[in-house]
C-alpha cells in the first residue's frame, strides 16, 4: 500500500542491524525507561506506546498486530493498550507513560475532545505524541501529527461505488431510501458520511433522500437503531446503506434483512471490508455488495515506522501520513488479501 506524507515524500527503512531486538507485551505495565532522559532508538529501552480505542474491533486488532511487527523488525518496543471507549482511561494511560518517560505514545483518541489534553502533556513531557485514525488538536487549534486516511476521500469512493450499483439497478427515488449509518459526533465519521453522499448525489441519475442514522459505531447498535427506522418505514422497496465503518453497514444490512428485505433489493457498501466480506467468504445472498478496503495493518505499521524515525533522527513527526484504500467485492476481495473476521 502506498502512503503520502506531508511533510517528507519519504521514509527510510530502519535497518534492523542498527537495532536490537526486543518486542513488547499488548497490555501495559512495560519497564520504564530511564527517569533521566528520553531512551535512544537501539538503546534496548526504547517503548512507544500505542493507546487505542475499541480495541477489540477487527481494524483495531489488525492495527496492533501492524505496529507489533513492525516494532520487531526495528527493535523497538511497542506497548499497546485498550482504551475502549473510555476517555478517562486515555488520560490515565497517557500519564502512566509519561510517568515512566516513554519515547514516543501513538494515540487513537476515544475522544476528540481530549485533543488539547492529551498533546500539552505529551508536550510538556518532551515525548513526541502521534494522533493515530482519528485527528487532534491542542488548544490552540493546531494539528497533531497524524497517520490514517482521508476521511472525505473515503466517503468518496463509497458514495460514488453505491451510485454506480444504484444506476445499475436501475431504481428510483421514488421507492428507494439510503441509510447513513455511523457516530455523528466523531469528525472522519462526518467527512465520511458527507462525502458519501456528496458524491451518490453527484453519480446518481436521480438521489433517493437520505436517512442519517446515528450510532456509536458497533454492529449492535447500528442493527438496533437501523431496525426502528425500517419499522417507520415499511413502504419503502429498496435501501441504499453506507455508514462510517464496516460495523456501521453490516448492522444496518443486517437489520434490513432480518426485516425481510430481500438481498437483490439492498445495495450496502461497507467501509473496511472485513466484516462486509464474511457473507461473500460463505457464498451467501446478501445485501452487502462492495466495501472500501482499509488496512489496521498498515497504518499501525506507518504510525510505528514514522514514530521510530523521530526518536532516532530527533526530527519532528510528518504532519500528515495518508494511506491509500480500494474498493473490493465478492468477485475479488481474496485476492486483494481481505482478512474476514
Amino acid at each position: 500500500m502506498k502512503w503520502s506524507r506531508a511533510r517528507r515524500t519519504a521514509v527510510g527503512f530502519l535497518g534492523a542491524a542498527a537495532f536490537a531486538f526486543s518486542l513488547a507485551a499488548c497490555d501495559s505495565g512495560q519497564a520504564p525507561a530511564s527517569a533521566d532522559a528520553p531512551a535512544e532508538v537501539g538503546s534496548g529501552e526504547t517503548e512507544i506506546v500505542y493507546l487505542q480505542k475499541q480495541g477489540d474491533q477487527q481494524y483495531f486488532v489488525d492495527q496492533a498486530d501492524g505496529a507489533k511487527k513492525k516494532a520487531a523488525e526495528l527493535g523497538v518496543k511497542v506497548t499497546v493498550v485498550n482504551l475502549g471507549t473510555d476517555s478517562n482511561k486515555a488520560i490515565s494511560e497517557l500519564d502512566a507513560a509519561i510517568a515512566r518517560n516513554v519515547s514516543g505514545i501513538i494515540m487513537v483518541a476515544p475522544d476528540q475532545a481530549i485533543g488539547p489534553q492529551v498533546i500539552d502533556k505529551a508536550k510538556a513531557a518532551g515525548i513526541p505524541f502521534l494522533a493515530s485514525d482519528d485527528g487532534l488538536v491542542d488548544a490552540d487549534g493546531d494539528a497533531a501529527p497524524f497517520v490514517g486516511f482521508n476521511g472525505t476521500q473515503m466517503g468518496d469512493s463509497v458514495g460514488t461505488k453505491a451510485a454506480e450499483l444504484y444506476n445499475d439497478a436501475a431504481w428510483t427515488a421514488a421507492d428507494t431510501k439510503i441509510l447513513a449509518v455511523g457516530k455523528q459526533d466523531l469528525s472522519v465519521c462526518v467527512q465520511r458520511i458527507d462525502g458519501a453522499n456528496a458524491a451518490f448525489e453527484k453519480g446518481a441519475a436521480d438521489a433517493p433522500e437520505v436517512i442519517t442514522i446515528g450510532t456509536d459505531n458497533s454492529v449492535t447498535d447500528a442493527l438496533n437503531k437501523a431496525g426502528a427506522v425500517i419499522t417507520a418505514n415499511q413502504s419503502v422497496k429498496n435501501w441504499v446503506v453506507y455508514g462510517c465503518n464496516d460495523e456501521s453497514e453490516t448492522g444496518a444490512v443486517t437489520a434490513l434483512q432480518n426485516a425481510g428485505v430481500a438481498p437483490a433489493n439492498i445495495l450496502g457498501v461497507g467501509l473496511g471490508a472485513y466484516l462486509t466480506c464474511k457473507d461473500w467468504a460463505a457464498s451467501q445472498d446478501t445485501g452487502n455488495k462492495a466495501a472500501l478496503y482499509i488496512s489496521g495493518v498498515d497504518v499501525g505499521s506507518a504510525a510505528i515506522e514514522e514514530m521510530a524515525a523521530a526518536i532516532k533522527n530527533g526530527a519532528d513527526l510528518p504532519a500528515e501520513t495518508i494511506a491509500d484504500t480500494h474498493m473490493v467485492d465478492a468477485s475479488n476481495f481474496e485476492a486483494e488479501g481481505v482478512v474476514c473476521t
